[in-house]
């Protein structure tokens, strides 16, 4: 009788622990499939990042910020004649 207690209670202790073993790994699962997801969108945000800062090296070159100058702004060089120099 006693043998028999010994192992229901082994039998039930080996259910539960596999039944244990199958909800960590699906938990495992679960927060790979996460962390695979983060990643991919961290690294897609470093490619916008990239993307970024070369677009506002561009926007920032001073070639285009004079010719911007010009065209939209009429803006050019003083003559010399132009040129006033303020003495203290």
């Amino acid at each position: 009788m006693i043998l028999r207690a010994v192992l229901a209670a082994l039998i039930v202790a080996n259910v539960v622990t596999a039944l244990a073993v199958v909800e960590t790994r699906q938990h495992h699962r679960q927060l790979f499939v996460q962390a695979t997801k983060l990643e991919k969108a961290r690294d897609d945000l470093n490619i916008e990042f990239g993307r970024l800062q070369l677009e506002q090296a561009t926007w920032a070159e001073s070639n285009r910020i004079d010719q911007v100058a010009r065209d939209r702004l009429g803006m050019k060089f003083p003559e010399g004649n132009d040129i006033v120099v303020i003495r203290p």
